[in-house]
């Protein structure tokens, strides 16, 4: 059943049957949404000027009037949807409903699946109305219990002195997991992140310790690294997992003894940094591998935090499709919002790129849309991927459905680094440059294209 909060959807019930009213009213609540009844058309007149409902549920025979009549003279921008019942159908009557902005036309007795549906639609319209700052922390937002459970952690550990290992998909906000506990840390130094993947091995020591005056060619001046430049602050090292096993052993030393040396010195420099690491690889498995050493592991372990894929999260998607809809009100200067059909299309589906391909697609179809309401397709969910790592696909797809979803799964294992995925898949970079190409132009892909071995939007703006 779901939680009686703020985000119940507001149900008008009109109609003269005690005891439809009551049934209603019973399936409703285990729903999530609250009814107001009224048993006449004067009275769901004037309830229905006062307050904003997101289902109108109105009898065709009332009393003292025509439900239809009342659908026809009510504010329909201050509502969601609306449907009529009726115990006599006609001809007249459905003919009047089509043409007026009904979503339903339903005959008594109403079959419980349809007004299942509808309440449920009504309950997802309500969580759009919730305020921005409803479940919100830092640049993260969410109403669940995986949601609530992940801010009451970081309020506890942020103000302490431990370093935090955070392990999530790609696109779960791991940066702004890193951010939050900045900012709840009540630390005064910077916050620097660093992506290991992204950076050339070869320059990683000089980048993340600093270095001196001639130490290489091309140091002409004295360089601070990004452990001097987060100073007081914090440092995310995002996808540590791909940092070479030498300068592992060097970072390592660095967390044990609080000081470093830059490249081409010799004097040990003491640093005050909050280090919090992160990957996209489960930390275990990457230790098995021999991708990242045990020791350094447990170092920058001491408060380990799984983020959880939108996909188990997905009564947070309403609420995360109004945050970016308001964002992009803001910038346009327009009032869209998606149609309850579409939000729970969106709600339903598994998200395999999490918070990051949603805010992609809401940006698309709100680009695309004619009017303010706007209506999403979405293709039929993607393959599973299973915890380590392996991917069922259904019988019936196409090769070339296996072929890019087997792509994309790897581009998103290897930290969206298409050098890497090229090397994994035994292909060339070129290939999956011209793959996602292709997939783009087919309305296949929503994310946007990248520079060669990067992965996209860094920050992941407006996570959440």
């Amino acid at each position: 059943m779901t939680d009686r909060c703020e985000s119940a959807g507001n149900v008008l019930l009109a109609d003269d049957s005690a005891d439809f009213r009551s049934k209603v009213a019973q399936l409703a609540r285990s729903c999530g949404c609250e009814v107001t009844a009224a048993a006449t058309f004067d009275a769901a007149r004037g309830i229905a000027a006062d307050r904003e409902f997101d289902l109108l549920l109105v009898d065709v025979a009332l009393p003292d009037g025509d439900g239809l009549d009342f659908v026809e003279e009510v504010d329909l921008a201050a509502h969601g949807r609306i449907a009529v019942v009726t115990a006599s159908p006609s001809l007249e009557t459905a003919v009047r409903a089509v043409r007026a902005p009904v979503a339903e036309y339903l005959v008594k007795p109403v079959p419980t699946g349809a007004l299942i549906r509808l309440l449920e639609e009504a309950r997802l319209r309500a969580q759009t109305r919730r305020p921005p700052e409803t479940g919100q922390l830092g640049g993260m937002i969410g109403q669940s219990a995986t949601m609530r459970a992940l801010f009451e952690q970081l309020r506890r550990v942020a103000p302490l002195d431990v370093r935090v290992f955070l392990h999530g998909e790609s696109g779960t906000g791991k940066e702004l997991v890193a951010r939050a506990l900045h900012g709840l840390s009540g630390r005064a130094g910077r916050f620097v992140a660093v992506n290991c993947g992204a950076i050339a091995p070869d320059l990683m020591s000089s980048q993340l310790f600093g270095h001196e005056r001639g130490s290489f060619t091309g140091a002409v001046q004295a360089h601070a690294g990004f452990f001097e430049q987060a100073a007081g602050g914090t440092l995310f090292l995002d996808e540590v997992t791909e940092m070479p096993q030498e300068l592992q052993v060097f970072l390592l030393r660095v967390l044990e003894t609080r000081t470093l040396v830059r490249v081409g010195g010799t004097r040990e420099v003491p640093f005050d940094v909050r280090v919090v690491a992160a990957s996209n690889r489960d930390p275990q498995h990457a230790v098995a591998a021999g991708r990242l050493r045990p020791d350094l592991y447990y170092r920058l372990a001491e408060f380990p935090i799984e983020i959880a894929p939108l996909r188990d999260r997905s009564d947070d998607v309403p609420l995360l499709v109004r945050h970016f809809v308001a964002r992009l009100n803001e910038r346009y200067g327009r009032s869209r919002r998606f149609d309850a059909p579409s939000l729970r299309r969106l709600a339903e589906y598994d998200w395999p790129g999490n918070v990051r391909e949603l805010q992609h697609v809401v940006q698309r179809h709100y680009l695309l849309s004619d009017d303010d309401t706007i209506r999403v397709h979405l293709p039929s969910p993607r393959p599973q991927t299973d915890s380590d790592g392996s991917v069922r696909f259904r019988v019936g797809m196409t090769l070339a459905d296996v072929e890019r979803e087997m792509l994309l799964r790897t581009l998103a294992s290897c930290g969206d680094n298409k050098r890497r995925a090229a090397r994994t898949l035994g292909i060339t970079a070129k290939t999956i440059y011209n793959r996602l190409r292709r997939y783009r132009s087919r309305g296949l892909l929503e994310t946007p294209e990248t520079p060669d071995g990067g992965a996209p939007d860094r920050a992941e703006d407006g996570w959440h």
